[in-house]
């Protein structure tokens, strides 16, 4: 089988990371570059809050079905909402939007920017952070499905309540809508984004109005702002307590979006919308369904739509319906994000990336992670049939992926920040003495669904594993049979090849030893060109590198040069472009006159590889279904000779 060359590119993100980053100064603030502050926190509203903000369809309603069973009681109503309540104080206000938001990554945020932080601060590349990082990522792809498909099924299911006519349609309408959502992902979102954040904010609106609007109907559900009434209810209830937890866990759903999205609006647009909107917003509506409950106890069947009168209640629906598209879109944008990211760090294998914005970089698309999105969406949504059984396999990706930040950032605050070992310690221990919490009443949902969102992670962490792993073995064995460039010189001394006029561009991650694809272009060719470098690729641990910063060059003597080409992990890589900007520093390129050189390995299983057989074949089919170097790096595919090499794993 054929598969890409870890070891001549992929190789260097994992080998580089650190190099690229040293002299990168601080990226300005986002909001500097997009526009004002209001225009930007309206913009989170649809980008940022749209998973948190649906959460309100079905987080109360889960909560309270386990207590129901023997009847609701007034103080159980009220520790339900109070819990509800300060999952959002305690997770989201202080946590995410007061403290993880400072820690940011040269203006980004996210698992993966924590990470470059935490491997930047220890200094060398650590096992266990590419592990927490890996399980964080997987855990994230979990939410990824799941979302789309518990959000847009909730929402639909309010069509049961506008007439049970529509109750047999209520999945295939919701694979209607999910199938069109994916199959637009090619055209980009660009020209509905700038929908999202106003539709996200009217319905904000309406949900802070609808809930309100039952306020009065038991003004004593202020009360449930006192925390005591979620102590109380916990140390009352016992297991169901503990078990209620879990699906107190849907309210904070999406809060890792506030800190993964800091890129695109900045930290104070984020943290105004979540202060002046869409807090107080779900607060009202979270109190507003508490009173109806308590006043109306049969309510517990659909508190969150029962909140509006029936004349509204189809265009409530559909309100709702088309919120749930918008959080959706984000976390299936994120997921071309996250994969861009692990890619860059040398957790995966390259997947072809198409840009669907001429103005906007950050607006991608994956053709294969937008497809394996979809049949994982689907089989959820046919599986499960009904938001309240996937809620019981939501909350553990959610906590789990919490958790790790929580770990990460405790790394941050200690090495990066330099906050010292115990008050790093004092500040995080909360956090994580709450998100232990909520992933072990999580647990207590294994077998009733939370096994899926486990499993995959299980997956793709073992995938990343091999990748990492399998990368790291081709190119010891690589090096291990290559030649120094130095020694390729020397012989070049002595013999005589032919010497086309141009430029031979060699890709490769060690720039001290001579490229498999030179050595072959000798051997078999016996030729050398005018002009030889030899390029090598780095990912910083800053999400971008300054232009001042892309290239350097190292002249070896008249017939080669060392060119080193660096990027952040957010980039996009661009050859040519870079190549470009070597005019600047006196090495002229001519792109009609140059020619890349790329090794096409084929990888065949060894015995003694270091890897188990499976492990082996599991590489080989990764690496085979990698995207072409020549498109990843944006190489002119008319300017490219690819030499073929079988290496053993």
């Amino acid at each position: 089988m054929t598969g890409t060359e870890p070891s001549e590119l992929d190789q260097t993100v994992r080998k580089d990371q650190d190099t690229a980053a040293t002299t990168a100064p601080p990226a300005e603030p986002a909001e500097e570059h997009h526009g004002g502050l209001l225009a930007l926190s309206l913009g989170s509203i649809g980008v940022v809050y749209g998973d948190i903000g649906t959460s309100p369809l079905y987080a109360l309603r889960e909560s309270l079905v386990h207590s129901a069973k023997d009847g609701l009681t007034r103080a159980e109503v009220l520790g339900v909402v109070s819990l509800l309540l300060w999952a959002l104080v305690i997770i989201v206000t202080i946590k995410y939007v007061i403290l993880l938001m400072r820690a940011d990554n040269k203006g980004e945020g996210g698992i993966l920017s924590l990470l470059a932080l935490a491997q930047g601060a220890v200094g060398r590349q650590s096992v266990m952070l590419m592990v927490l990082a890996a399980l964080g990522a997987s855990l994230f792809y979990g939410d990824s499905i799941i979302t789309p498909a518990i959000s847009v099924l909730s929402a639909v299911e309010g069509l049961k309540l506008v007439t049970p006519v529509f109750e047999p349609y209520v999945v295939p309408i919701t694979v209607v809508i999910l199938v069109g959502l994916f199959a637009i992902q090619p055209r980009g979102t660009g020209a509905v984004a700038v929908f999202f954040g106003p539709i996200t904010a009217v319905w904000f609106i309406a949900m802070a109005a609808s809930g309100l609007s039952h306020i009065s109907d038991d003004p004593g559900i202020f009360l449930a702002f006192n925390p005591v009434y979620a102590i109380d209810f916990l140390l009352h209830e016992g297991v169901i307590g503990f078990v209620v937890l879990g699906s107190v866990f849907l309210a904070v759903t999406g809060a890792e979006a506030l800190y993964a999205d800091m890129g695109h609006f900045g930290r104070k647009p984020i943290q105004l919308a979540w202060i002046s909107l869409v807090f107080p917003s779900l607060a009202l509506n979270y109190l507003g369904q508490g009173a109806l409950v308590l006043a109306h106890p049969e309510a517990i069947e659909n508190p969150f739509f029962l909140l509006v009168p029936s004349w509204a209640l189809l265009p409530y629906v559909l309100l709702a319906t088309v919120a749930t598209v918008i959080a959706s879109q984000a976390v299936i944008s994120g997921a071309f994000s996250v994969t861009r990211q692990a890619v860059l760090l040398g957790l995966l294998p390259r997947f072809e990336v198409r840009h669907t914005s001429e103005t906007q970089r950050g607006q991608i698309y994956m053709p294969r992670v937008n497809w394996m999105q979809l049949a994982g969406v689907l089989v959820l949504v046919l599986m499960f049939r009904s938001s309240s059984a996937l809620a019981s396999a939501y909350g553990i990706a959610v906590t789990g992926d919490m958790v790790i930040t929580s770990c990460l950032a405790f790394i941050v605050l200690w090495r990066v920040w330099g906050w010292g070992l115990p008050a790093a310690a004092l500040v995080v221990a909360p956090f994580l003495a709450v998100e232990l919490t909520f992933l072990a009443a999580n647990l207590l949902k294994l077998f009733d669904g939370a096994w899926l969102p486990l499993c995959l992670s299980a997956f793709l962490v073992t995938s990343m594993w091999t990748w990492v792993r399998g990368t790291q073995i081709v190119f010891d064995k690589s090096r291990r049979d290559s030649v120094p460039l130095a020694t390729v010189m020397r012989s070049l001394e002595k013999s005589k090849p032919f010497r086309p006029p141009g430029t031979a561009v060699f890709l490769t991650s060690d720039p001290d030893t001579a490229p498999p694809a030179l050595l072959h272009n000798l051997k078999h060719n016996r030729v050398l060109h005018g002009k030889n470098v030899i390029l090598t690729v780095r990912t910083a641990t800053t999400p971008k590198v300054a232009e001042e910063n892309r290239i350097a060059l190292e002249p070896v003597n008249e017939d080669f040069t060392r060119l080193f080409v660096n990027y952040g992990y957010m980039e996009e890589p661009n050859i040519p472009k870079a190549l470009g900007q070597c005019r600047k520093l006196g090495l002229k390129f001519d792109i009609m006159s140059t020619t890349f050189f790329v090794a096409r390995r084929t990888f065949r299983v060894s015995a003694n590889s270091g890897m188990p057989l499976w492990q082996d074949r599991l590489f080989i089919a990764m690496s085979k279904d990698a995207a072409n170097a020549t498109d990843f790096y944006s190489i002119p595919t008319g300017r490219v000779v690819e030499l073929g090499q079988q290496i053993t794993v």
